[in-house]
């Protein structure tokens, strides 16, 4: 079995994920107006359920600490998948910085480490932490006639737990963008697209698309802040697959 996750590169990645966060917590003041949370469940065919989470503590008017966590167990990423082969109870935490350079408008880097075996073995091998590094950019935009999000993140694999030739570890690039007009203060609609790449891996040479989404959304949201419902859905331009759907309601606290 080849390790490249090194007890040298174990203690590196912690000891870094350690000053990241002790160099984020300084004397914060106990204010609940600088705490944001929401909580999103999320469903597609791909994907499948998942509950996401994120939140921020404000620093300044301008810089915000963040944290992020995924439960792809909730659907494909499961121990026993559903048709997908499981993923090993996959699941993604992440912190970071957030930025507020102008009203209405977030830019947010971050950095999340995954547990499962989908990038460490293809999901042929054990659930091990460390599965993955998902580095990745979050921009917001949210003002009061037009919405926004571009979001893009890479997920390669920390550890190689393959050990057969054919078995694999698994990179992917997986980025979207929409854009969409508030018509009123409780309805918004805007356009969805959404990319899959499979980047390659220690048995892969080429990479592939999974799924590229493109189509309109939906969204109803409670005028006074709070819960919302959002629907895209469209065509899937990739040879041989057919249409998308994505239904995502959540809450703002």
């Amino acid at each position: 079995m080849m390790h490249t996750f090194t007890f040298f590169t174990k203690k590196t990645f912690w000891l870094s994920i350690l000053v990241l966060v002790l160099g984020a917590v300084p004397s914060w003041a106990q204010d609940d107006d600088r705490f944001s949370f929401d909580v999103t469940l999320n469903s597609d065919q791909f994907f499948g359920f998942y509950p996401f989470v994120t939140g921020s503590y404000r620093l300044s008017d301008e810089v915000d600490f963040t944290f992020y966590g995924i439960l792809w167990s909730g659907g494909r990423g499961g121990v026993q998948g559903d048709g997908g082969g499981g993923w090993g109870n996959w699941t993604e935490f992440g912190i970071g910085v957030g930025f507020n350079p102008a009203p209405g408008l977030s830019i947010s880097p971050q950095i999340g480490i995954l547990g499962g075996n989908l990038l460490s073995s293809g999901s042929t091998g054990p659930s091990v932490l460390g599965d993955g590094i998902v580095p990745n950019l979050t921009i917001g935009l949210d003002q009061a006639v037009v919405e926004g999000e571009i979001y893009a993140g890479f997920y390669a694999p920390l550890r190689d737990m393959t050990t057969v030739p054919t078995q694999t570890t698994l990179s992917f690039l997986h980025y979207w963008a929409n854009f969409g007009f508030k018509a009123t203060n409780f309805l918004s609609f805007g356009a969805h697209y959404e990319h899959l790449i499979n980047t390659g891996g220690s048995n892969i040479s080429e990479s592939t698309d999974t799924y590229q989404w493109l189509g309109p959304y939906i969204q109803f949201t409670k005028p006074t802040g709070g819960p919302f419902a959002r629907f895209s859905f469209g065509t899937d331009l990739v040879e041989g697959n057919d249409s998308f759907f994505k239904l995502t309601t959540g809450f703002s606290f």
